[in-house]
């Protein structure tokens, strides 16, 4: 069974920086888009940053587009997000997620691959 792993979350003050990571158990996405979404308590996941397969194309939510970088390593089979300049309002859990259809999607239903989340916290 192909699983997700992320790492990278931790507690920082507003207008730092963290990277996450997720890394795959197996090669099976390294032609697929990969995403990362978001969870706040009491809100719906939401879609943060999304990166095709040969990483040409990269989608990203609005308010977090000039802040966060999303990038893949198909040799480790890995992606990355990038985010600086972190605000209160980015706390959530972060969760990496894959699909194996081409096309970057922003809905959550469309991705069967999830990895188990990660906490980011924002605060002074």
């Amino acid at each position: 069974q192909v699983q997700l792993v992320e790492s990278g979350g931790g507690l920082v003050q507003p207008g730092g920086s963290l990277r996450l990571s997720c890394a795959a158990s197996e090669r099976t996405f390294y032609a697929y888009p990969m995403a990362w979404f978001r969870q706040a308590p009491g809100k719906d996941r939401e879609f943060v940053a999304g990166i095709n397969g040969s990483a040409t194309s990269q989608i990203y939510l609005t308010p977090v587009k000039a802040r966060f970088t999303i990038s893949r390593d198909n040799a480790k089979n890995a992606i990355y997000l990038q985010m600086n300049n972190l605000k209160p309002e980015d706390t959530a859990v972060y969760y990496c997620a894959a699909r194996t259809t081409v096309g970057i999607e922003i809905e959550p239903s469309e991705y069967a691959y999830w990895g188990q989340g990660t906490q980011v916290t924002v605060s002074s």
